[in-house]
């Protein structure tokens, strides 16, 4: 038994067994009863598989062109793969420790890593970065399956408590808290934000723990005090009787998420939520949580271990016209390609793509006209289907989208098919230029859509993949607030719709601010739409907007903060019942 202290945000008692999420490492373990071994041992295999054959591909394709004496280095990656020491030992961990297979794969990397770090030479301690991408990229097949937090924790069995290194309010809202009943985290104080979002939702938790997450082992029952802030790891029996005397009996927390249909604001604004997703496996997670259609189908993850040839005209009109039929009658938003130029050439998957601007979207897809021609073809055959919103990704000028609309029109009048009429045309607004010019950009299309991830990281100069910069990744800095705005604007002067995507639209902390900002259509993980719509359905539009004249006015992104999470605190407060 160990007793760990930190700071009780949220009251009440909860028993369970432990869930470990590493943010740091997006790497979530837990624990697998003795009948999914196998299966976890088969997902890795695929994966394995999976992985080799990239691999191959990728290999083939640089030894055929200019790159061909850079084929070699995959051939290391290859043998790695196949060494014992990886794959191998991970499904040992699997067999011994009874976790998921991606947790596995994380543990055996991590072993090989000091082993490389040990070693005097140079060459070799090098050598670490290609057991790296060998194992980020069995990771990222095994995730294939199951990409988040929500759909992890779904496979496990009975109530259980999640501990975390950190955990931000977009992913908490994503989690099902019927199945995680309270949290503890190493990060955090009484005004953390996900704090402030837990004693909302009256879930139990605790925060400021500092090294929780490394100390526990995933399935270890822990007992949860958000009253007193303490966590008992492996409690004894008679603490484990006495915390049942003292739980509470449950309450309702959340919203249901089978909770669909309109939503609205306490004062009659209208608010449109709608899903990101990535694969058809993902459709079912839409009506499950009352999506009002897919926002954002991110096109380019049907090419994942594929080559940009792979993805025929007709391949790519199946897929379209399953998704579109699977949706209807609510609209489906498809974004072209958004690929960078690395990915029409040796190393392709979106896994890949850089976050420092390039060649890259919509100006890749002008600059290969023929896999833009062969997109677009699909979609004007699949919009017969049901209502399709095309998406240009990364749009920078007028003359771009021009170009692209040509292109669209051309493929028509290759078809004898006239979807003029059925088939919207958007622009994702993503980097400052066409923010600034949203004005110029706005008659040009049927819709704008903000993708707020992109656009933080080009407005403020930050690659949030980069440590020495990350922590400067700022959504509530003035500069993007005002960006936003000024989107948001154009748009209504156009009188054409604007929605919104990424990390900010399904942060609940955030949204009144949104809102506050003129935004009523958002689109997110299907997750973290129950508790995106509990919030609006709280939320007077004419306090957000008094909410967000006030904060336009403060200098730094930190008084921002301060302010909307001083707001948040007192509405849950007034929200919370008399003692």
């Amino acid at each position: 038994m160990e007793r760990l202290t930190g700071i009780g945000v949220s009251p009440g008692v909860v028993l369970g067994r432990a869930v470990v999420l590493t943010q740091r490492t997006e790497v979530m373990r837990f624990p697998i009863p003795p009948d999914r071994v196998e299966r976890e041992v088969a997902a890795l295999t695929r994966a394995q598989a999976d992985s080799r054959q990239q691999l191959l591909d990728i290999r083939g394709r640089l030894d055929q062109g200019r790159g061909s004496e850079l084929a070699a280095l995959f051939d290391a990656q290859l043998l790695m793969l196949d060494d014992p020491m990886l794959v191998g030992r991970a499904e040992q961990i699997i067999r011994t420790e009874r976790v998921n297979a991606a947790w596995a794969v994380h543990r055996a990397y991590e072993e090989l890593y000091h082993v490389f770090m040990s070693m005097e030479d140079p060459y070799l301690r090098e050598r670490e970065n290609d057991v790296a991408d060998v194992a980020g990229r069995l990771r990222l097949n095994l995730r294939h399956g199951a990409k988040g937090p929500k759909e992890l924790l779904s496979q496990i069995d009975g109530p259980s408590v999640l501990i975390a290194d950190e955990l931000t309010a977009s992913v908490a809202a994503q989690l099902d808290w019927s199945r995680v009943q309270a949290f503890a985290t190493d990060a955090g104080s009484r005004t953390y934000h996900t704090a402030i979002l837990a004693r909302s939702l009256k879930v139990p938790a605790i925060v400021g723990l500092h090294d929780a997450s490394i100390r526990i082992a995933a399935g270890t029952p822990v007992i949860l005090d958000g009253t007193t802030g303490e966590l008992i790891v492996a409690p004894s029996a008679d603490q484990i009787d006495e915390a049942h005397r003292r739980a509470s009996r449950p309450r309702k927390r959340g919203l249901s998420s089978a909770e669909s249909g309109p939503v609205s604001t306490t004062d009659g604004v209208r608010i449109r939520l709608e899903a990101n997703i990535e694969l058809l496996e993902d459709l079912p997670f839409l009506n499950e949580h009352g999506a009002e259609g897919v926002g954002l189908y991110r096109s380019e993850f049907m090419l994942s271990g594929k080559s940009i040839e792979a993805a025929t005209e007709d391949k790519q009109y199946a897929l379209y016209r399953s998704l579109i039929e699977q949706v209807a009658p609510r609209p489906v938003t498809i974004r072209t390609f958004d690929l960078d130029e690395r990915q029409f050439g040796p190393t392709h998957g979106p896994e890949r793509r850089r976050t420092r601007p390039g060649l890259r979207g919509l100006r890749l897809g002008l600059a290969n006209p023929e896999v833009l021609r062969t997109q677009l073809r699909a979609l004007v055959r699949a919009s017969a289907h049901g209502p399709l919103r095309i998406m240009f990704p990364f749009v920078t000028a007028v003359e771009e989208v021009r170009e692209a609309r040509a292109l669209l029109s051309v493929a028509m009048r290759d078809l004898g098919v006239d979807a003029s009429g059925r088939i919207k045309v958007g622009a994702m607004i993503e980097v400052p230029s066409a923010a600034l010019a949203a004005d110029l950009l706005a008659p040009h299309v049927d819709f704008f859509t903000i993708g707020t991830n992109d656009l933080i990281q080009f407005c403020l100069a930050v690659d949030r993949t980069d440590d020495r910069v990350s922590d400067l990744y700022e959504p509530l800095h003035p500069a993007v607030l005002r960006l936003i705005r000024q989107v948001r604007r154009a748009a209504a002067r156009q009188k054409i719709p604007v929605s919104l995507c990424g990390e900010m639209a399904s942060d609940p902390a955030l949204v009144g601010l949104l809102v506050g900002l003129g935004l009523t259509e958002f689109s997110m993980t299907p997750g973290a739409i129950p508790i995106v719509r509990q919030v609006i359905q709280e939320l007077s539009a004419a306090d957000a907007r008094k909410l967000a004249g006030h904060a336009l006015l403060l200098p730094t992104a930190a008084e921002i903060e301060q302010y909307l999470f001083d707001a948040l605190a007192a509405s849950a407060v007034q929200r919370s019942p008399s003692p």
